[in-house]
């Protein structure tokens, strides 16, 4: 989906900025030394340019200064900005003496320099770069979640059909099943807590570690009405109740144990379960076995490329993921800061 149809993307934004990069260089070059090394200049000077300024901040910045390899950081720098420099300036200088001029030059130390310390210039630009590419893309993602907010409280105003209606309706059933069969009793009484949880709860921007958990003891209960042998269970809660977490959160991985962890004709189903809260951030693992008709489809759902996306948008680089699935046993682990 797009969201932002209509406007330019990051990738668009950019590849307008270097077409006028080229076009300022091209069009300053063009009165004085004609087409063909205007264009050829302006084509190499770009290409440098790009090589320059992405270098640093897709890969050596947040691989080697961010982590810590400052010195290594420097001297890359400098491997880079030399390198650069004079590849540029021998590549400008081949071209220009084999196609346009009509005494060859050779590149003496003040064009080297000139070349060097151009490359320099675009280097400490490379960080205005990404200042900009930076705020583009938090302005890009603030407006898509609000623009999925808003599409999700649409949504759920369209579900809201009498929802009190349904409410007391189910507990009406609850008061009968609870003198008959009281366990069913039981299971209506949770269900009635799950939607619940979808109207009042789930479009807030954050609920209570408490609610969440409930929902998903909830959910489980639900399921495993519906396997046919006992199901182990093993759910480790350590957590301060009263912190607060983004809604349905971990329920892709509580929802992909029962659609391909389980296998309903089998009594050896086992599932591991923890959520520990320490030092500032909230610990999730789940851990099942793949039922062998689900292992596929486990590797191909949708379910963790979407997770991702939001934890993306919700805590940029905050977070870990981590998935193994080795067709066999699938591991989940998440670590999310929390407040």
């Amino acid at each position: 989906m797009n969201f932002l149809k209509g406007k330019a993307t990051i990738t668009q934004l950019q590849v307008l900025i270097w077409i006028a990069v080229y076009l300022i260089i091209f069009f300053s070059i063009l009165p004085e030394d004609g087409l063909p090394q205007a264009a050829s200049f302006s084509t190499i000077s770009v290409a440098f340019y790009i090589l320059i300024i992405y270098g640093n901040i897709k890969f050596l910045f947040p691989r080697l200064w961010e982590k810590g390899h400052k010195v290594t950081y420097v001297l890359c720098v400098i491997v880079l900005l030399v390198g650069g420099g004079l590849a540029r300036g021998y590549l400008i200088m081949s071209i220009y003496n084999k196609f346009m001029a009509t005494k060859p030059e050779v590149m003496n130390i003040n064009m080297a320099l000139n070349f060097i310390i151009a490359g320099f210039l675009n280097y400490m630009l490379s960080f205005v770069f990404r200042i900009a590419l930076a705020y583009f893309s938090l302005k890009q993602q603030a407006e898509e979640i609000l623009l999925q907010k808003s599409q999700a409280e649409l949504n759920l105003l369209k579900s809201q059909v009498q929802p009190h209606f349904l409410f007391n309706t189910l507990n009406n059933i609850y008061y009968e099943a609870y003198r008959e069969a009281p366990r069913t009793a039981g299971l209506i009484e949770r269900l009635s807590d799950i939607m619940r949880y979808f109207v009042d709860e789930s479009p807030k921007d954050e609920v209570s570690l408490q609610t969440e958990i409930q929902f998903i003891e909830n959910y489980i209960a639900l399921e495993k009405i519906r396997i046919r042998h006992k199901t182990e269970i093993n759910f480790v809660k350590e957590y301060n109740a009263e912190s607060r977490i983004p809604p349905m959160l971990l329920m892709t991985f509580v929802e992909n144990i029962f659609k391909h962890g389980i296998d309903k004709s089998s009594a050896e189903n086992k599932i591991d379960i923890s959520l520990i809260q320490q030092d500032g951030y909230l610990l999730f693992q789940s851990c099942n076995r793949i039922h062998p008709k689900a292992s596929k489809e486990v590797a191909h759902g949708f379910g963790i490329q979407n997770l991702r996306k939001r934890l993306t948008m919700l805590y940029g680089t905050r977070f870990e993921l981590n998935i193994e699935n080795n067709g066999q046993k699938f591991v989940a682990f998440l670590k999310v800061p929390i407040s």
